[in-house]
């Protein structure tokens, strides 16, 4: 029997990458030292990464119909990710992010031109067959319609063997306060460093001190910070601890973070510790950060 697969719901988008010797200065004509297109979106990148991981995984969202969402397609099928749960809108457009890399590693500014093509529902999730699945990931955004989503799962896993249950991860990243009723959703819930400071906080340990009551009971909570590592917490009220490992020079940070869920995922999904998904999590991270693109972090 084939290993069943990770899901993850959310966005994908077209990332186009222009590295520059320097930050461009105001009024200034600024050459570019290389462009590429590059299949991006949180939920995405991280089905990039669960599959040069080894992981079978399928990808859910939102794609409109253009020479945008080929390249999309094309790219997803070159990864052997499955796509059989996109939802192809009628109205909208497929978003696009203009990337700007420094080469010397000193800064990344992302442009994203967003549109107006909608999220996918939890209508579109009725068609998804659980019982291909062990983790569903949930980037967080259209929060309302991620709540009912994730009580079908719930609702699944109570008529299931023990082994059979989908195990539920939720991202949040953005600091919009619709998006917070997802902390008590997850199984494991990673929460950034912006919303942490958002709360007030100032480091990953004290984001988990003070955002754990907001979660369900077991849940693990991880908050990663930058080159401070990352952190993580569950129902016995210790915290777990991974350094960074930065690369000899950073080159690209572009998907890092998603590195890290991914790899997170990944090693929770196979039996590891939370201290061992954390400590892969922030290496495969780093490796990414030294490269261009995700060829290379395995």
């Amino acid at each position: 029997m084939d290993e069943k697969k990770i899901m993850c719901i959310g966005l994908v988008c077209l990332d186009i990458i222009s590295v520059v010797d320097k930050y461009p200065e105001e009024d200034t004509d600024t050459r570019c030292l290389s462009q590429r297109w590059q299949r991006g979106g949180n939920a995405s990148n991280s089905c990039t990464v669960l599959s040069l991981l080894g992981a079978r995984c399928a990808f859910m969202g939102s794609l409109a119909a253009g020479q945008v969402a080929n390249f999309i397609v094309d790219d997803f099928t070159a990864r052997g990710v499955d796509i059989s749960s996109v939802v192809w809108q009628n109205e909208g457009v497929t978003p696009c992010a203009c990337c700007i890399i420094c080469s010397n590693g000193g800064s990344r500014t992302v442009l994203l031109y967003d549109t107006n093509l909608p999220d996918v529902t939890a209508e579109n999730f009725k068609a998804v067959d659980f019982s291909d699945y062990k983790w569903i990931h949930f980037e967080a955004r259209n929060s309302d319609e991620q709540v009912k989503m994730i009580k079908r799962i719930e609702q699944y896993n109570d008529l299931v063997a023990a082994g059979q249950k989908i195990s539920v991860s939720v991202e949040i990243e953005k600091t919009r306060d619709d998006l917070y009723q997802l902390f008590s959703y997850g199984d494991v819930v990673f929460v950034s460093k912006d919303v942490a400071q958002k709360f007030g906080f100032n480091s990953a340990s004290e984001a988990l001190k003070g955002l754990y009551s907001k979660v369900k009971k077991g849940a693990i909570l991880i908050c990663a910070w930058a080159e401070k590592g990352a952190d993580g917490l569950c129902s016995d009220n210790k915290i777990v601890h991974s350094d960074a490992f930065p690369p000899e020079k950073i080159v690209d940070t572009l998907g890092a973070g998603d590195t890290f869920n991914a790899s997170v995922i990944f090693a929770l999904s196979n039996g590891k510790s939370l201290q061992e998904a954390l400590t892969f999590g922030c290496k495969t991270a780093g490796k990414k950060c030294g490269l261009h693109g995700y060829d290379g972090i395995v």
